[in-house]
């Protein structure tokens, strides 16, 4: 079984931001795809493709550590 879940993130700008966010977020167990929908200086939407529901913090921890907060996530 496939999840969706998307995740609107602040502070991205440019496409190293999208690669950054992206490596990090695949790097969750289970991640399987990461499509981000840029919107420089304003909230940028990742929609993450899993095999199964994915841990909040877990999410929230991967794009801090790519320097940018998740403002909110949606199963």
């Amino acid at each position: 079984m496939s999840t969706i879940t998307k995740v609107s993130i602040d502070g991205m700008t440019c496409g190293h931001c999208v690669d950054a966010v992206t490596e990090e977020l695949k790097a969750i167990n289970g991640v399987q795809d990461v499509a981000i929908e840029l919107n420089k200086g304003g909230i940028s939407t990742a929609t993450v493709n899993s095999t199964g529901d994915l841990d909040p913090e877990q999410i929230g921890e991967a794009v801090a550590e790519a320097g940018y907060l998740v403002v909110a996530a949606d199963a």
